[in-house]
């Protein structure tokens, strides 16, 4: 299974102004490492939590089909826009969405044949189907407000703390309690 990025997301849940004002930072001159650790806290944050704060499209790529439904794995979902599966040729057939069901607001999201029907086998080993998806809150007003606040304290937690620390990744707390409630579990 392979979850590859089609479309990111147009902007980030804060903006350059927010993360400027609540750092206390007047001049300009920083602005692109600024953004650019607004976006890597964001991502981070994405990944620690398996959701998509801001719109964007991603495409899942498997082997074969599940034996039940399919969990997408990032959420929100705000749907599916196209399920293919290889064929002889080696071309990748569009699915009828008429064919299958999507439960956008489970946990986990998932995709499963409507009920009497069964996915039709691809026709090649590895990597013949795809399930192309867009995933997130919306716009930055629409992602939960303790998601933004993460993301802003993380960024300007690293913008005054430039020199490598430790090991690995750990959140600062705060940081960590504010996302933990939108945590997915992994089974």
């Amino acid at each position: 299974m392979t979850l590859t990025l089609i479309a990111g997301p147009a902007a980030e849940p804060v903006s350059l102004a927010e993360a400027r004002a609540h750092l206390k930072l007047d001049a300009t001159d920083e602005d692109a490492l600024l953004g650019a650790l607004v976006t890597a806290a964001r991502t981070l944050l994405e990944a620690e939590t398996r959701r998509a704060f801001m719109t964007q499209s991603w495409r899942l790529t498997l082997d074969e089909w599940p034996a039940g439904a399919l969990a997408l794995p990032l959420a929100p979902v705000a749907g599916v826009t196209a399920v293919k599966v290889a064929a002889l040729s080696g071309a990748m057939i569009e699915m009828d969405p008429g064919f299958y069901e999507v439960d956008a607001l489970g946990e986990p999201p998932r995709i499963a044949a409507k009920r009497g029907q069964a996915w039709p086998m691809p026709a090649t080993r590895l990597a013949g189907i795809s399930v192309d998806f867009d995933a997130g809150y919306g716009a930055a007003a629409d992602v939960p407000m303790p998601l933004r606040q993460a993301v802003l304290l993380l960024a300007s937690h690293w913008f005054e703390n430039r020199e490598p620390v430790g090991d690995g990744v750990e959140l600062p707390l705060t940081v960590s309690a504010l996302v933990a409630r939108y945590r997915r579990l992994r089974l």
